[in-house]
């Protein structure tokens, strides 16, 4: 894959090894970003953040001070983070954390609000200043509102005036708010340790890291609070009134392989995905080999369907991350042969059918193709378990623009002719869709279908921004 990661979030309330855990999960979620990580702690009464570029393991525990140690407490909150919004600086690291009227507070965002840069703007004008470039920010400056402060759920109040996909987490002094938006896009679920401890996450493989039980997922339109009094819940929208739009791609690419999200394992799932490619793509071939990490599980959904013998015919670097991919062809090139190894003996004069979970724009699976090539393979046959990547997406994917993409502009005999495969075979949304247990309208499919549930493009015109300035300013919730 060739495309940009979103965010990972943990939190936890009332352990003593709190910090540590936090740290141990967000390990567990690096998959989700490797740009920064960040974790911020409470006494009761104030809060502590460290932030840093780089792994987890490299802001925590390089250089002679130890991070861990100065942020001991029983509550804290992590993140990490690739940018979907905002530079790569470390002013736009998370969590954020800021001062206002009611306190201190820190955030932690998964996702994309597509209405920020209009809220930012209208906040701009009435001369607040911004202090990163990102989206995150922005629920802050909702938060000091005094007429939001005023109101009997500040949080809820606030959640209701933005647009797009985030799961967020909240620290303030005495409490974590735990809040995902009401389509569900991006996941967020609630766990317990042996011990009793509440904690909430990105994934259910933070759970497994540190000993903790899954329990639930927090529903769409819910905020769920850990706090002394254990753990409670409120809906800032009407429980049930809108349609779930979850993040497929979630369960295709971005999730763990040992994680549950909305409401099923993602091995499995994938494994269903291999298999119906093989329904609707089969040929014959000798081995079946997968792009790793996130091909394997189709790949032996494909090799057990189509009777095939399944080998690692590419072995990943674990020392490269995968935001290494440079722009420049030539380094790009470069950088396929550093990750991907092929083992020549598994694929020397053999049908290769190669299962990689999706395709974007194409050059890194053309490098791919041509080391295959170059090992000796005698056939190349590309099945990708995700429908053609066809739109851009505004809900925390960043892909690259329209005209980048491979499948945009082409159809099937001109993807084939690029990656020079001697056949092509994605799965179709219809199969895609068959494979998941929630029905077909509870998933967001804008990235194959260009079908956006919420409005990204809006013409705006005076009328239309007069009536956004009198709702934002009126404390009611933005709808343009």
């Amino acid at each position: 894959m060739d495309k940009k990661e979103n965010c990972g979030l943990f939190g936890i309330f009332g352990d003593a090894k709190a910090v540590e855990k936090t740290f141990f999960a967000l390990h567990s979620l690096q998959h989700r970003g490797q740009e920064s990580a960040g974790i911020a702690t409470s006494n009761g009464s104030s809060i502590s953040c460290h932030v840093g570029m780089g792994h987890v393991s490299r802001v925590f525990r390089s250089g002679r001070n130890n991070a861990l140690e100065q942020l001991k407490s029983s509550i804290a909150i992590g993140h990490v983070r690739y940018s979907t919004t905002g530079s790569r600086n470390l002013a736009n690291a998370q969590p954020l954390v800021s001062e206002y009227s009611r306190g201190q507070v820190a955030v932690a965002h998964n996702g994309n609000l597509i209405n920020a840069s209009l809220l930012r703007d209208e906040y701009e004008a009435y001369g607040h200043i911004f202090k990163t470039t990102n989206d995150t920010e922005i629920i802050i400056h909702l938060l000091a509102k005094p007429s939001h402060v005023a109101k009997p759920d500040p949080l809820g109040h606030v959640l209701n005036h933005l647009q797009g996909a985030y799961s967020l987490l909240f620290l303030f002094p005495d409490r974590i708010e735990a809040a995902r938006d009401p389509y569900g896009i991006r996941p967020l679920c609630v766990g317990k340790t042996k011990e009793g401890v509440y904690c909430v996450a990105s994934e259910t493989c933070a759970f497994a890291t540190i000993n903790a039980e899954y329990i639930r997922e927090i529903a769409p339109g819910e905020i769920v609070t850990l706090s002394e009094q254990g753990l409670s819940s409120r809906f800032f929208v009407k429980q049930g009134s809108i349609t779930p739009a979850h993040c497929i791609f979630e369960h295709v690419y971005f999730a763990k392989q040992s994680s549950s999200i909305f409401g099923e394992n993602v091995h499995e799932f994938r494994k269903r995905l291999g298999a119906r490619v093989a329904k609707e793509h089969p040929v014959e071939a000798d081995v079946v080999v997968p792009v790793p990490d996130s091909g394997t599980s189709a790949a032996i959904g494909y090799s057990r369907e189509s009777g095939i013998p399944f080998d690692m015919g590419f072995i990943r670097s674990h020392y490269i991350g995968r935001t290494f991919i440079s722009p420049e062809q030539n380094l790009r090139d470069l950088a396929v042969k550093l990750k991907l190894a092929v083992v020549a003996e598994v694929v020397k004069g053999k049908r290769v059918v190669v299962v990689d979970d999706s395709i974007v724009r194409g050059t890194t699976t053309k490098g791919k193709i041509n080391a295959l090539r170059q090992a000796g393979a005698k056939e190349v046959h590309m099945r990708v378990s995700c429908p053609p990547v066809k739109c851009p997406c505004f809900y925390g994917v960043d892909f690259p623009t329209r005209q980048e993409l491979l499948a945009s502009e082409r159809d099937m005999q001109q993807i084939k002719d690029f990656l020079e495969v001697d056949s092509i075979g994605y799965i179709s949304l219809e199969g895609m869709l068959s494979c998941a247990s929630l029905p077909k309208e509870h998933y967001c499919t804008a990235c194959w279908t260009g079908n956006y549930r919420i409005p990204v493009q809006t013409i705006v015109n005076k009328f239309t921004m007069e009536r956004y300035q009198m709702q934002l300013f009126n404390d009611e919730p933005a709808q343009l």
